[in-house]
């Protein structure tokens, strides 16, 4: 996916200005961007506050961390089990 331009602060700056009674094409002209990506960042960012988005990049960045974490754990656990049945299998007396 390809890096914004802007922040995610300067996004919510941006959907504040407009909350502030700046019209949607002077503030798209001012900062050069289109109409569309300004409706798409007001539905994504539409009620946060800049602590807020923070918070939010943190949280996401933490929650890809553990799913990494998960991911990693579940793989060890796969291969401890096939391990398992391979050795348990050989070591049986008929």
């Amino acid at each position: 996916m390809r890096k914004s331009r802007f922040t995610e602060e300067q996004i919510v700056r941006i959907i504040q200005e407009y909350a502030a009674g700046a019209k949607v094409s002077e503030l798209c002209r001012k900062h050069g961007m289109s109409d569309a990506t300004f409706y798409k960042w007001k539905a994504r960012y539409g009620g946060l506050q800049v602590s807020d988005v923070r918070r939010l990049k943190d949280l996401e960045a933490e929650n890809g961390k553990l799913k990494r974490l998960l991911a990693e754990q579940m793989l060890d656990n796969a291969g401890l089990k096939d391990f398992w049945q391979k050795t348990s299998g050989a070591c049986t007396l008929p």
